[in-house]
């Protein structure tokens, strides 16, 4: 094992960057080059099938069968011309991956030979087998019967050699089995519900878009470190390993200059995401060694969770490339800031207009803490289910480490935007107000944009802080789908929007002006919120008291918080919504304890394999080498020996007592996992897992850790962090 591990160090030794150059140094010479947007459907379609596509693609129209040949004739001649053979259904089953199968677009004819086809109907629906993706229990195992559905909004591209068509995945009985279906819903949700509130302000508003940018932060470890470790190649993350000497205490990495081999690997992962239409931006050093972040443009929601999905695969493909292996796991390694993906999210009109940013004039800035407070206001009545939404295994490491937003949801606004709200608490009146109050409240909401102008602070403990123009989720795991965060969040806002404007017509059918109606109805919806909105220290032990006695939850756990999703309520807010129904909510919440339970439990049994195959094995094995040093020092110093053998000795004693106590909780962990798995319950054992064969981890890693320190590094058979985390 020592030599497979040395071999590895000398592989990292002889690697050279990977010559990455892209097709010019302009971007914009090939950016979507691989997309079939706009541009290509212009060029090849005709105006009627453009127009189709467009309005499918704007109003959720169904297309012409004709018009859909016509399309998936010209997708086809495109496609072949950008050098692919075949096309697939690219779609998001809820096992939080792409899925895809690949049909070639010939078809034999007579003759024996053959002809290149592709039509409408396989471009709008497809019946891939579904019996084995997660289900929840909406269907038998032997039901196999699946539909997939072209998805027009979110535009077809070309990958490899093949033609990748986004759609949705539903089951022959019509319950989504997809993160894409009900993330539709969603939006469609809040577009309906923002729409007549944005006519409040401005008429010629007629639809609203939810916008996502979304941060992926990632490590990189060298291809033979990676197979060396067996606990990162099956669970993504170490499950031993000592902390280095150096690690980010010095916080020299963070933004510092990107090593050559990293930078030709990253070069080459936005060059394909720039071919594939995604508007990757920026690229820096994280925190942590070896940990880096890019980030895009806004986009369209849907849009942008799309393109994240795709770049987390490009990102893995060319990793490979480079001798790297991308690591997506939220906590990698031990004493290291771990890796998260922030969602900036906003909303926009058709006119142009950030919903969430502060305008020119008093009337603007109204309608911006309109949709200010309501967010708010959405967070504090559904924070459980938000927290139940970037709940999973790997991310109950992270949350609340010192280095990501605690497990508590609060909200940071600033200092500046908290005392307009407390001023328009104060000083609106439920009754009539005076013209000098009425003007005096209007100065004030028209300077908002002053201000906000570099007047406002960032909080980085915050898991959902208010950032000049969008609202950013910190708190969502770097390996999840975005999905997951903004079927909830458009959710809640959409039922929110929806109940605000419905006081909001009440109070001005008694004839009070819509301006003062949606101030008296603000003021209201800032005290009912008033609770969640938090500026301090999201990692100190006093928040957790005050979050306490504020009525806040402080959910640390998965199968704690996955339990929000069962309330008859919030069954209730998903079906009003349109969004899904209790059989597909309660599928999600079945798959999702389903998840937690098996991705832990193939830690645990990693964990039991690395410590009876290999660390008590090299540990006895250099206890041996220890005891014959010290029969070694008796034959040659007699009854003196014991005063010069005395620090091999006390290594011999200490070796033992650690092998005992792994040995002893291995076997108690595997106790506790049987009686988890005898359980047949999702929840039940997602809990038991939880409560019972977790605590164990923290024990055994101890022990392994303390013995990587004593054993003789020629003979420790894992690459450890200082190997690890310092790209050569």
């Amino acid at each position: 094992m020592a030599s497979f591990r040395f071999k590895a160090l000398e592989e990292v030794l002889d690697r050279r960057p990977v010559d990455s150059t892209p097709p010019s140094n302009i971007v914009s010479d090939y950016y979507g080059a691989n997309v079939f947007n706009k541009d290509a459907m212009r060029e090849h379609l005709s105006k009627e099938a453009y127009k189709q596509v467009k309005e499918a693609s704007n109003k959720g129209s169904r297309i012409d069968r004709k018009y859909a040949n016509e399309v998936a004739m010209a997708m086809k001649a495109w496609a072949i011309g950008k050098g692919a053979t075949h096309y697939t259904h690219w779609f998001q089953p809820l096992t939080g991956s792409t899925a895809e199968k690949h049909d070639a677009f010939f078809d034999p004819i007579e003759g024996g030979r053959s002809m290149e086809k592709f039509a409408g109907e396989q471009l709008v629906q497809q019946e891939p087998d579904a019996s084995s993706f997660p289900n929840g229990g909406i269907r038998d195992t032997f039901e196999a019967r699946g539909y997939t559905a072209w998805d027009p909004t979110s535009p077809a591209f070309v990958i490899g050699n093949a033609l990748c068509i986004p759609t949705i995945f539903v089951a022959y009985t019509g319950e989504a089995l997809d993160y894409k279906t009900p993330l539709l819903k969603a939006l469609h949700a809040v577009d309906q519900a923002a729409t007549p509130i944005c006519k409040y302000f401005d008429k010629e508003v007629n639809k609203v878009t939810a916008t996502l940018g979304w941060e992926q932060e990632y490590f990189l470890v060298d291809t033979a470190l990676f197979n060396a470790r067996p606990d990162l190649v099956l669970t993504g993350r170490t499950l031993f390993g000592h902390s280095s000497s150096k690690g980010q205490q010095l916080d020299d990495h963070y933004f510092g200059s990107i090593p050559d081999r990293v930078s030709a690997y990253i070069k080459e992962f936005e060059t394909e995401a720039w071919q594939l239409g995604i508007p990757v931006k920026t690229r820096h050093n994280e925190v942590a060694p070896n940990q880096y972040e890019c980030a895009p443009v806004f986009e369209e929601a849907n849009l942008a969770v799309d393109h994240n999905q795709l770049l987390m695969d490009v990102m893995e493909k060319v990793a490979r490339k480079h001798h790297f292996r991308v690591l997506l796991h939220e906590k990698p390694f031990a004493g290291m800031n771990g890796s998260g993906k922030h969602n900036n999210w906003s909303l926009s009109t058709n006119t142009g207009v950030n919903l969430l940013s502060p305008g020119h004039n008093p009337k603007t800035n109204l309608q911006f803490l309109t949709f200010l407070v309501n967010t708010i206001k959405a967070l504090h009545d559904n924070a459980d289910i938000v927290r139940a939404a970037i709940a999973s295994a790997g991310n109950d490491h992270r949350l609340g480490a010192n280095e990501a937003p605690p497990a508590i949801i609060s909200c940071f606004i600033g200092s500046q935007l908290t005392q307009m709200l407390n001023d328009i608490e104060k000083n609106v009146k439920d009754g009539h107000m005076t013209p000098d109050e009425k003007t005096a409240l209007k100065l004030g909401i028209g300077k908002i944009p002053d201000i906000l102008l570099d007047n406002t602070d960032r909080n980085r403990t915050s898991p959902f802080a208010f950032t000049g123009n969008k609202f950013e989720l910190r708190a969502t795991g770097s390996s999840a789908n975005c999905s997951a965060t903004m079927i909830v969040l458009n959710t809640i806002i959409a039922s929110q929007l929806l109940k605000f404007r419905k006081n909001v017509d009440a109070v001005i059918k008694k004839g009070v002006k819509k301006d003062i109606a949606i101030l008296q109805v603000l003021r209201k919806t800032i005290v009912a919120s008033k609770n969640i909105r938090f500026e301090g220290n999201g990692y100190g032990n006093e928040w957790v008291k005050e979050a306490q006695n504020r009525g806040l939850s402080n959910i640390k756990t998965t199968p704690q918080s996955l339990a929000a999703f069962e309330t008859k309520e919030v069954t209730k807010l998903y079906e009003d919504m349109g969004v899904m129904t209790k059989i597909e909510l309660d599928a999600r919440t079945e798959i999702a304890y389903e998840n937690y339970k098996l991705k832990i439990q193939i830690e645990s049994r990693m964990m039991e394999d690395m410590s009876l195959n290999t660390i008590i094995p090299t540990a006895i094995k250099y206890q041996n080498t220890l005891l014959e040093n010290v029969r070694g020092l008796k034959d040659v110093l007699g009854s003196g020996f014991k005063k010069s053998a005395k620090s091999q000795i006390m290594m011999v004693e200490e070796i033992s007592d650690r092998i005992s106590i792994i040995s002893e909780n291995v076997g108690k962990m595997v106790a506790e996992r049987k009686k988890a798995n005898a359980m047949n319950d999702a929840k039940k054992e997602a809990i038991a897992y939880c409560d019972k064969v977790v605590p164990f981890f923290d024990i055994i890693r101890y022990n392994v850790d303390k013995l990587e320190l004593i054993i003789d590094d020629e003979m420790w058979p894992l690459p450890k962090y200082r190997e690890m985390l310092f790209t050569r």
